[in-house]
């Protein structure tokens, strides 16, 4: 059908000459225009449908359980917006810098938010009225990272971290709102997090980071500002997730603590003793207090869906919970009622929010997703698939396959590796996947080795001298799937971001013959220089998880073993995308990859968008990004195929 003009007004950002000049090559720098949106009931349908299929990100109940706060970015960037509980039509309150966190003050009279316009993750602190008619400015935008932890009960003082101090540590800060003064309640090295506060007390809880899977936890006084170690094992656990009792006297929490697995367990402030509650082969996270004490919620994560338990908090007996629809939730109860809400975000729902009641269950929905005129025809749910690496471990991954109703024969296929290491591809919505399907290739979302929710030892296979094991887990998953029958191999592409981008540059180069096409986002290309500039969030766990490059034999292990130094062997078609202001992952980084292949003769298409940073959040330039990346693998993956409008 005929192309139709796409008339919502997009904030598009222009390229001044000074931005172009800031890397040598101006034709990478992204220009926007005019999109273009194909009639409703078209199919397959575009990229950018599937792009403004839009739901809530982030979301919490306001104390009284009247006002649900959330983010929405059906404006172009992400705001924040409130809606009644009963329902009703949503209210924006904020209109410029992208929010990046909110909560609400203890007394629900207010939000605090942070902002990152830039994408560079250095966030000013603002106190904003529930109603988004006044605000007010705690912490000025400055050179620091900064991680908010938690309110006091009476709302006049928080904690948070801070690298204000020398740029690299992580400082436990105290603001105090009547006297807008700031203290330093402990001098950090690395990274130190305040995490919660004791109701009605002086202790906090606080975290130290021991690789990207692993944390130390104290209880910091505030008034003597002594830091007392609670856990601190010889072998690195998890610990998070940490709701207090009503009463201060102790605090539920998931952790791996000599097993493999987060578990919901109960540390006692009197006996000092750690209590395991709930322990099963799944990863527990979502853990909620009810505002009485009275109730007790979690979710388990299977495979990457997540499904809602409860139990009795006093008694420990497993309760009736309510089921909501398949997909990756988010939880969380009012601090003053009996409501709780969960965010979902499957395959078919951007991000809906359901209310429900935990005296009796009942449940409603709140803000259901748009789906941008698409029927949910268009959507795939995945299955899960187990098989062998070579070695024998097992992996995992989310197969999204083309509908034989629309699609027939082997269908080519596009491997998509997540970021962290330590995190997982789970069934939440991702629009490009969904468009790729709809185009009639399949998406295999990998698990490898490295990756959480399988247990503490497989996040832990491809630490320091292992890295280079998950680089193989992508030769030995398109082994598995050319096992399948309606997947073909023949016309294969891999598909990354942060380490996912890792991934991609390193298993094209390592592996030359395996894949067709690759697409690199915001990826390592050379270790040592990314361990040296990371972020201090970072360098906190990557210690642990990599080696401290300090060291020579990690200088030598790095040098030996980054991409930048197999491109010549790199034969697939690529395409890069990064963001100038990156703190994460330098756009240094894909610089020198893009610059030493075209050195070498290669063709590479960049995208380097000069207002973003690890995350392109502006729609325009999300726009810009989909649609190349849809024209670029359907190009390389299904040649025949007409370009994509």
């Amino acid at each position: 059908m005929k192309a139709i003009l796409f008339l919502v007004a997009i904030n598009f950002s222009l390229v001044s000459k000074a931005e172009e000049k800031t890397w040598e090559y101006p034709q990478d720098i992204p220009v926007a225009t005019a999109p273009t949106l194909e009639l409703a009931g078209s199919r397959p349908a575009g990229v950018l449908r599937y792009l403004l299929s839009q739901g809530a990100r982030g979301a919490e109940l306001s104390p009284d359980g009247k006002t649900l706060a959330f983010i929405w970015s059906i404006s172009g960037v992400p705001q924040l917006w409130t809606i009644s509980a009963e329902g009703g039509f949503p209210v924006q309150l904020t209109f410029g810098e992208s929010i990046t966190f909110f909560t609400w003050t203890p007394n629900g009279q207010n939000l605090l938010i942070s902002k990152d316009d830039a994408g560079n993750e250095r966030e000013s602190f603002s106190l904003l009225s529930a109603d988004g008619t006044g605000e007010d400015i705690l912490l000025e935008l400055s050179s620091a990272f900064r991680r908010f932890g938690d309110f006091s009960t009476d709302g006049n003082q928080f904690v948070y971290a801070s690298t204000e101090r020398n740029g690299t540590d992580f400082d436990v800060m105290l603001y105090d709102a009547e006297t807008r003064q700031n203290e330093t309640l402990y001098t950090g090295s690395f990274g130190f997090f305040p995490v919660s506060w004791q109701p009605d007390g002086h202790k906090i809880i606080v975290t130290e980071t021991r690789g990207e899977d692993g944390n130390n936890v104290y209880l910091l006084d505030i008034k003597t500002k002594a830091l007392n170690e609670l856990f601190a094992p010889e072998i690195s656990a998890n610990f998070s997730d940490f709701a207090w009792k009503i009463d201060g006297s102790g605090f539920f929490l998931a952790t791996n603590l000599n097993r493999e697995f987060n578990a919901l367990a109960f540390y006692s402030l009197r006996d000092k003793e750690l209590t395991y509650l709930i322990e099963t082969n799944r990863d527990i996270s979502n853990i909620a207090l009810s505002h009485d004490g009275r109730k007790l919620t979690w979710t388990e994560n299977n495979d990457g869906f997540s499904h809602l338990r409860m139990m009795d908090a006093e008694s420990y007996k497993e309760l009736p919970a309510p089921n909501f629809e398949k997909g990756v939730y988010q939880i969380g109860l009012s601090k003053g009622s009996s409501t709780g809400y969960a965010r979902i975000s499957g395959p078919r729902m951007p991000g809906d929010v359901l209310i429900w009641n935990l005296e009796n269950n009942e449940k409603r929905h709140l803000i259901r997703s748009s789906l941008a005129g698409l029927s949910e025809d268009n959507f795939v749910e995945p299955t899960s698939h187990r098989f062998a690496a070579q070695d024998g471990v097992e992996l995992q991954g989310l197969l999204y396959a083309p509908d034989p109703k629309f699609f027939g024969g082997a269908r080519p296929v596009v491997v998509q590796v997540h970021g962290g290491p330590t995190a997982q591809s789970r069934p939440s919505f991702r629009p490009i996947e969904q468009f790729l399907v709809n185009q009639g290739i399949a998406v295999f979302a990998v698990n490898v080795r490295g990756s959480t929710g399988f247990g503490k030892t497989y996040a832990r296979l491809d630490n320091q001298e292992k890295r280079l094991d998950s680089v193989r887990d992508l030769a030995d998953t398109v082994k598995y799937l050319s096992s399948l029958p309606r997947i073909s191999v023949e016309r294969t592409a891999v598909m990354g971001g942060s380490y996912g981008g890792y991934m991609v540059n390193a298993v094209l180069g390592s592996f030359p013959n395996l894949f067709n096409a690759g697409v690199s986002v915001v990826g390592v290309s050379d270790w040592v220089r990314a361990l040296e500039e990371a972020s201090p969030a970072l360098k906190a766990s990557d210690r642990e998880e990599y080696g401290d490059i300090r060291e020579e034999r990690w200088q030598k292990f790095y040098t030996e073993n980054s991409p930048i130094n197999n491109i010549s062997s790199i034969e697939a078609n690529l395409l890069v995308a990064h963001g100038a202001n990156d703190p994460r992952d330098p756009v240094s980084e894909s610089d020198r990859l893009v610059s030493k292949l075209r050195s070498e003769g290669r063709s590479v298409r960049y995208l380097r968008f000069p207002d973003e940073g690890h995350s392109f959040r502006k729609l325009a330039n999300r726009v810009i990004f989909n649609e190349a990346v849809g024209e670029f693998l359907l190009d390389n993956l299904l040649p025949d195929t007409a370009e994509v409008e």
